[in-house]
């Protein structure tokens, strides 16, 4: 999974970036036209718990990657200056400042978060836009030489993006078939992809609360979730050298969670996927999954072969895990499910 973290100058993308991938990673890389790419482990409470019960010799999170583009400024999405780097990413996490701070300076001089987002929105609507006016112009074109069954499908697709586009909507919201997205999955459309915005808040002791929820109702149509952090709150959490200290502190700050958590469930959430765990007093792993996979596919995404050869599976409840505190109980409480190709995990 591919996070972006995009914004504009002086949101707190960069401290985001380094609380997410860890302390020093930007270093000395102080290109604005250059990508930092960096790697996030998940966190679950819910493995930590695994890795309790079964003490394993290894233990492997699931991975986010996480990229920070060069910085958005006027009209840079639009113009197509970023696309590259974007391209990518699944999901984007739109930084947007909700703090006053008069020694921190906004490229408007105001902190208005609504026009803020929604600048951002309008400006990924546009490049998609020109991409798809360009895109149909180009087939259209080729169409007169040599006719294309495909290359036509494509056309009238792209020409409902148009419509949708002009009438100032991201194609996240469009609903197209699964053989529609497999047709145009190779084009850079920015606004089909998921968006969160984070809130980065003087602090955390939920005075944004109302906000949050104004916003998120607000951004529904959109298919925007919004999520306050207070990021230099956390970046002092962060520095702490034990995890007492940090769950202490987090404690006194009102803080129930730090922003990889946060973020990172937020993100998979938006994505459509979900978790489920192998374990074994050899590895306890994390994989992730499309909410609504069968047991069959779960099993491929672990290796081809346990798909290919599949007869059944053993599936045991977090929950019921959790609560009686091994296999050996589990089996004997009659609680261990054994399922066939048609189990949703």
């Amino acid at each position: 999974m591919n996070v972006g973290i995009i914004g504009l100058p002086q949101t707190g993308k960069k401290t985001l970036f380094e609380l997410l991938v860890g302390k020093g990673a930007i270093g000395h890389h102080t290109d604005p036209k250059k990508t930092l790419r960096g790697v996030a482990d998940v966190l679950d409470e819910r493995f930590d718990s695994l890795v309790k019960i079964y003490t394993p010799e290894k233990q492997t999170k699931a991975r986010v990657d996480i990229l920070l583009p060069q910085r958005i400024e006027e009209q840079s999405v639009s113009k197509g200056d970023i696309f590259k780097d974007l391209a990518e990413v699944e999901v984007f996490c739109h930084v947007v400042r909700a703090f006053e701070d008069d020694s921190i300076y906004h490229i408007w001089g105001t902190v208005d978060t609504i026009r803020d987002i929604e600048y951002v929105n309008t400006e990924f609507v546009l490049h998609d836009l020109m991409f798809v006016e360009k895109r149909i112009e180009r087939i259209e074109k080729n169409l007169m030489k040599v006719k294309d069954k495909s290359a036509a499908i494509e056309v009238e697709l792209l020409k409902r993006f148009k419509s949708h586009l002009e009438d100032e909507q991201p194609l996240r919201t469009l609903e197209i078939t699964a053989a529609e997205e497999k047709l145009i999955r190779s084009n850079p459309l920015l606004s089909q992809r998921e968006m969160v915005v984070v809130l980065n808040v003087a602090d955390s002791n939920g005075s944004g609360a109302k906000q949050i929820e104004e916003l998120n109702k607000r951004l529904a149509p959109v298919r925007i979730t919004c999520l306050q952090l207070a990021l230099e709150v956390e970046t002092e959490i962060a520095a702490l050298e034990t995890e007492v200290e940090r769950k202490e502190f987090m404690e006194e700050m009102g803080i129930e969670e730090t922003a990889l958590h946060v973020l990172t469930r937020q993100s998979i959430d938006s994505l459509g996927l979900e978790s489920f765990f192998t374990v074994a007093s050899e590895e306890v792993r994390q994989w992730l999954i499309r909410r609504g996979s069968t047991v069959v596919e779960a099993a491929g995404k672990i290796h081809t072969d346990l798909a290919r050869g599949f007869i059944r599976a053993e599936v045991i409840k977090l929950a019921d895990l959790f609560e009686l505190g091994s296999e050996e109980k589990i089996k004997s409480a009659g609680k261990l499910g054994v399922k066939g190709r048609d189990y949703i995990v």
